[in-house]
Order: C-alpha cells, then sequence, then structure tokens
C-alpha cells in the first residue's frame, strides 16, 4: 500500500510568520510541527486575516497610524497573529496599537509577558469585561477597527456598543453562543406571536435555539445598518472546523438609516421581542 506523503508544515504557515510566536501560543511544537487541532485554529485565523488585512491597509491610507482592539482577546491568537504579520514591520516608526480586552487575569498576564518577550511593544491587554472597556480611561477616545472572535453570548453586542461609542470604522465580528434572544423568545406569549403563523418556526426547543442564534445575528445586521453602516455576512471557514461560522463585517459609510431602524423595531414587533428594544437601540440615542 503506497504511503502519503507527509504534510509539510512550513507551507502551511505564512511568510514572514515568527515561528516562535506560533510555539509560543502552542500552535506549533517545540519542534515545529502542527497537529490537527493546531491546524484548524490556525486556519481559521489566517481566513479572517485575509478579511481584516485589506481593512487595516485602507485605513493606512486615510491616516499615519492604526487602533485596534480586540475583545473576548483570550489567549489573543488574533491580535498576536495581526501584530506579527502587519503591525511588527511598522513598529518602529508608526504609533499603531493593538488592545487585547479579556477578563480572565491569568490570561491578560500571559499576553503581557509574551508580548514583552517579544518585543511586540505597540500591544496592550486589559483586564477588563467588554461593558467595562466602554467607560475605560486606558483606551483611546476613538478606535479605527473593532474586533470580536467567538465573543459568547452578548459580549458581540456589547463590543457593537463599544464601537458604536468609539465611532469604530470597521468591525469584525463572529459572534457565539447566542442564548439571551432564545430565552426571550420562549418567554413571548403575547398575542402578537399568537397570532403570527412564523412563531411556528420557533415553537420547538431545538428550532426555538437555532432561530433564536440566527434572529440575534439579524437584528444586530439591522442596528448596525440602523447607525450608517455598510454590512457584509460571510463564512469565517468551512462548517467543518466550527459551528459558530458567520463572519459580520461592518463598515461606517454614514449611510441613510431610517429604513434599517424601522425595520428592526418591526422585527423585534414582530417576533414578540419588544422587550430588547433597549439592547438594540439604546446606542442611538
Amino acid at each position: 500500500m503506497k504511503q502519503k506523503p507527509a504534510t509539510n508544515d512550513k507551507h502551511e504557515i505564512r511568510p514572514g510568520q515568527s515561528e516562535e510566536l506560533l510555539k509560543e501560543l502552542h500552535i506549533l511544537t517545540r519542534d515545529g510541527k502542527l497537529n490537527q487541532d493546531s491546524r484548524r485554529k490556525l486556519k481559521q485565523v489566517y481566513h479572517l486575516y485575509q478579511f481584516i488585512e485589506p481593512l487595516l491597509q485602507s485605513l493606512q491610507q486615510d491616516h499615519d497610524y492604526v487602533t485596534l482592539v480586540d475583545h473576548g482577546a483570550g489567549k489573543s491568537y488574533l491580535g498576536f497573529i495581526l501584530y506579527d504579520l502587519f503591525f511588527k514591520a511598522q513598529q518602529a516608526h508608526s504609533k499603531s496599537h493593538i488592545y487585547g480586552i479579556e477578563t480572565r487575569d491569568e490570561l491578560v498576564q500571559k499576553s503581557r509577558e509574551l508580548a514583552q518577550r517579544l518585543g511586540f511593544a505597540g500591544m496592550s491587554f486589559l483586564n477588563l469585561s467588554v461593558a467595562d472597556s466602554i467607560g475605560s480611561a486606558e483606551l483611546p477616545e476613538q478606535i479605527d477597527i473593532v474586533t470580536a472572535l467567538h465573543a459568547c453570548d452578548t459580549a458581540t453586542d456589547d463590543a457593537i456598543q463599544f464601537a458604536l461609542k468609539k465611532k469604530a470604522k470597521f468591525m469584525v465580528l463572529v459572534p457565539c453562543c447566542q442564548a439571551e434572544v432564545a430565552a426571550e423568545l420562549r418567554k413571548a406569549k403575547g398575542e402578537a406571536v399568537r397570532n403570527n403563523p412564523l412563531s411556528e418556526m420557533w415553537r420547538h426547543p431545538i428550532h426555538t435555539r437555532e432561530f433564536g442564534s440566527q434572529i440575534t445575528n439579524v437584528l444586530r445586521c439591522l442596528q448596525l445598518e440602523a447607525h450608517g453602516y455598510q454590512v457584509r455576512v460571510t463564512e469565517l471557514v468551512g462548517w467543518e472546523h466550527s459551528m459558530k461560522n458567520e463572519l459580520i463585517i461592518a463598515e461606517y459609510k454614514n449611510l441613510p438609516a431610517k429604513r434599517a431602524a424601522e425595520r428592526l423595531a418591526e422585527v423585534l414587533k414582530t417576533t414578540g421581542l419588544d422587550s430588547m428594544q433597549r439592547r438594540f437601540f439604546s446606542s442611538a440615542e
């Protein structure tokens, strides 16, 4: 039986990528190999980088330096790889900066130590919730780009609120674990829902969960459009790699917002989610 040729891990790593960084992030083993789990993780982050790189390039054409905030940063895979591939070459003559926001202090400390060890001077890590970061004096008044990769449940909504408050030009969001809206759908028993045949879409528990996840992202997109953003929704990677696969990219264009705001209000009313007006409309004030 003919053996398959061994995979060359070097060919899966982008040119210019620091192997030392990938080893520190446990994406590469100490002898420079990729296992199946780290290969999947690296593919996700690289694929996301392909979406973010042109946004960074666009921002650089407008002004000298770029500020990026990564919410729910975890071990900061995304932030470190963005810095290594894009920001590192410019750090000697640029004030560009990446801020990683994470609630787990041990991960924040490890990220700070790693950035210092690698000489990534334009990276900061803050032990804050996404909600608390909105009013934090440790962050600039304006941020160019906001990312949130698999920020759970309402953390994605908090990241949107943060980006709106900071007048972000771009948002790149991969939502995860949207439980809040599904819980509200279960509670919604009013006439608006009982007399609405479309409520059959969330009558059964499994449909409630799936529809709740879907409608959450629809509401987020309408919310962003109501604030003048142009929104694009696509897949992050193939479904075989992650079930939380929806990628939302928003660019501020100062577009007409009235129609989107009206549609948002109509969807909330039709689905019996009027109680969520505050979440999706509060930042419009």
